[in-house]
């Protein structure tokens, strides 16, 4: 039986995220869009709260305090504003890409840089815009001449890739393969043939930053090659799904939000001699987002606990029985489908109760809208996870190229 009570030591980091969420990050929340940043004095609070590496292992200079403290961090923050865990300082998903595809050393060294307080970024650049017609797979490719990886192609869609100090690039490293047959690469930004766009305007997420990359003859050493362990395909699906639910959090966060201030104008505007809320078409649409809320808040925290329970040490687990990774995967399916989507119900109805003031500036919810939106395109998506879904709910073998974003589906931010 899975507790979905917060520890003590979970209790408190949570209340000085949330605090930190309603006194810094919401009532600035439009400073933060038209700055479309986040400004210093805010990321250094956020680095002295330690949000950055809490499920990274310690054994690689993390806090490892599982995915599910993150996940709960990562709620709070996106209640403040959805956009401001995507800006903060920090290695962001290059943390749990190096970690789940990189050996220990590779994962230690690569996050070292992240570990001493100064607001540093890291990257995964998966995305690209154009899907081949000759072949499945990436066009970015990876040729291996001795010791040495040479990386040609281009990148899109990546997160923060103007403000990232080193990436995780993925590649085609055997075209015949397909899907089956990419690799991971550490790349530092300095490294030469490496170019960064300029960032794109997007519908939502403004603080956030997403550009693309161009790789032209960059050459990085095999030790910078992340292998995935005995299997890279796992490691990759495994990777997408945890990064995923830290996005799908953040669509708890961001759903809260949008109930609350609409359940609250509700409560106030009045129509007929009575709060609007009281009509039934009005009250049984707030009931129906409570619901949202409260189910993929549950789902999101019990894929999470899976995960911890599933990565614990011989000795931490005892004798309990160790949680099937098929079945983590498909319960971070189905709390990122559903919280996606349920962020999306959230902020549309919140817009739609608000009449014509939910299109104003002046109210949040249309903020809230345009987030929501983009976030259905962050990591998996519903489409995505409801394939990842099927496949372990029918026990047939995890393709990540029905699973994953491809230039053929969808493109993720990452």
């Amino acid at each position: 039986m899975i507790s979905f009570e917060p520890t003590e030591d979970q209790r408190l980091m949570v209340d000085s995220i949330a605090q930190f969420a309603k006194t810094t990050l919401r009532p600035r929340i439009r400073e933060l869009e038209k700055a479309r940043a986040v400004p210093d004095d805010v990321q250094k609070t956020a680095l002295e709260l330690g949000v950055g590496l809490v499920a990274v292992p310690e054994a690689v200079g993390g806090a490892g305090l599982g995915l599910l403290t993150a996940v709960l961090l990562e709620e709070e923050l996106a209640f403040g504003d959805p956009a401001a865990g995507f800006a903060l300082a920090g290695p962001g998903s290059l943390a749990l890409a190096v970690t789940e595809l990189g050996t220990e050393a590779q994962a230690r060294e690569a996050l070292a840089p992240f570990t001493d307080g100064t607001p540093r970024f890291g990257a995964v650049a998966w995305g690209e815009k154009k899907a081949l017609a000759e072949r499945a797979g990436l066009s970015t490719i990876a040729k291996r001449d001795g010791d040495t990886w040479t990386l040609d192609g281009e990148k899109a869609y990546v997160l923060n890739a103007d403000r990232a100090e080193v990436f995780v690039v993925l590649a085609q490293v055997d075209p015949s393969k397909g899907f089956r047959g990419l690799g991971a690469f550490l790349v530092p930004k300095a490294a030469k043939g490496l170019t960064v766009a300029p960032r794109s305007t997007t519908l939502g997420l403004d603080a956030a930053s997403f550009g693309g990359l161009t790789l032209e003859g960059v050459k990085v050493p095999e030790a910078s090659r992340l292998a995935g362990g005995d299997d890279f395909d796992a490691a990759l699906v495994r990777f997408f799904a945890k990064q995923s639910l830290v996005f799908a959090a953040r669509s708890v966060g961001l759903s809260r939000a949008a109930f609350e201030l609409t359940r609250a104008y509700v409560d106030e505007r009045k129509s007929f001699g009575k709060p609007i809320g009281h009509f039934q078409a009005v009250a049984f649409t707030i009931a129906d987002r409570a619901m949202d809320v409260d189910a993929a808040r549950g789902m999101v925290w019990r894929a999470a606990a899976a995960w911890d329970a599933r990565d614990k040490s011989d000795a931490e687990r005892g004798d309990a029985p160790r949680v099937d990774e098929r079945e983590c995967l498909r319960q971070s399916a189905w709390a990122i489908s559903f919280a996606h989507e349920a962020a999306m119900r959230c902020g549309d109805d919140g817009v739609q109760l608000h009449g014509g003031a939910g299109f104003m500036r002046d109210y949040a919810v249309e903020k809230l809208m345009r987030d929501a939106k983009q976030l259905q395109l962050c990591g998996l998506t519903a489409e995505h996870a409801d394939q990842l879904a099927a496949a372990a709910e029918l026990g047939v073998p995890i393709d990540p190229a029905l699973v994953l974003p491809t230039a053929e589906t969808q493109n993720a931010f990452i």
